[in-house]
């Protein structure tokens, strides 16, 4: 009767445990599926983040490239002004080398 009863027990335990397994098992999977959820969110937050940085990235790539192609006219342009500054000086110090030849008089 003993050993009946021990075995009867044990029976009880066992699906006592079976079912306390059962129930945190199924908590946990609730609990890492919220904690899914979350995560899932969160990723979708930083896609967005992602993608509204990119499009900043691009418009201030733009700008730059704006800017870049502005300060290489400027810079054209006064390259072009400085040489044709030098041109004009050369051909004023002949000019004033013909009159001093010719002429005699010192121009300063």
């Amino acid at each position: 009767m003993k050993k009946k009863n021990q075995e009867l027990i044990e029976k009880k335990i066992e699906k006592m445990l079976s079912r306390q397994t059962r129930v945190i098992l199924n908590a946990v999977d609730e609990k890492v599926g919220v904690m899914g959820k979350r995560f899932n969110l969160v990723d979708q937050e930083i896609s967005g983040l992602n993608k509204k940085l990119e499009r900043m990235e691009f418009r201030i790539n733009q700008k730059i490239d704006k800017l870049t192609t502005t300060l290489d006219r400027f810079l054209k342009r006064l390259t072009d002004m400085e040489d044709e500054f030098e041109m004009m000086k050369t051909d004023i110090n002949r000019m004033k080398k013909v009159i001093r030849e010719k002429l005699g008089v010192e121009l300063s």
